[in-house]
């Protein structure tokens, strides 16, 4: 049975190559190199710390049989400045880097940073189970909007969230890549 809950900073190790399986080519841009090793430090070394935007804070996990087999990590997106800050420090003094970011997130949304179920639990819908009681809980209950992107290579994961009631919003470069803007929202 899946259970879901709000990420606790031990859960650092199981969440980081989880999430990494989401945003790879991002964090490999991030450190400045393409080391699984390196890239999984440095999101498990965040997802344990309090503010920034990989966050435990801001994790809900999905749980089988007591072992968290995935993660959808969201945040106010006029927040992002502020999250983000700590990233970029750790990014300077750690891999001497200083990436060209834009903004993924705006005021006015709860931004899905990442939305990732680990490879051995795929295709028994937990993403879909993430990303529903993502809804519930920030559109429904918080009539808050939910906002994410999505690669324009990946038509079969636009055309979920598509499904699901997320509206076109327009399209964005970021990364190098063309990405779609999604957001879901009351009626």
């Amino acid at each position: 049975m899946i259970q879901i809950r709000k990420a606790r900073p031990t859960d650092a190790e199981a969440i980081a190559p989880i999430m990494l399986t989401a945003m790879e080519e991002i964090i490999y841009y991030f450190i400045g190199e393409q080391d699984q090793q390196k890239a999984t430090a440095f999101l498990k070394h965040h997802i344990a710390q309090p503010r920034n935007q990989y966050s435990y804070e801001h994790i809900i996990v999905a749980e089988e049989e007591g072992n968290v087999v995935g993660q959808i990590c969201l945040y106010p997106g006029y927040m992002l400045e502020q999250l983000r800050t700590p990233i970029l420090s750790y990014l300077q003094t750690h891999f001497k880097r200083e990436p060209n970011l834009g903004n993924e997130t705006q005021v006015g949304e709860v931004y899905i940073d990442t939305l990732a179920v680990s490879t051995a639990a795929q295709g028994k819908g937990i993403g879909k189970i993430l990303l529903l009681y993502a809804i519930d809980l920030f559109v429904y209950r918080q009539k808050e909007v939910l906002g994410l992107l999505v690669d324009k290579e990946n038509p079969k994961a636009q055309n979920l969230y598509l499904k699901m009631g997320f509206k076109l919003i327009r399209d964005v470069q970021l990364f190098g890549k063309e990405l779609t803007h999604l957001q879901f929202s009351l009626p």
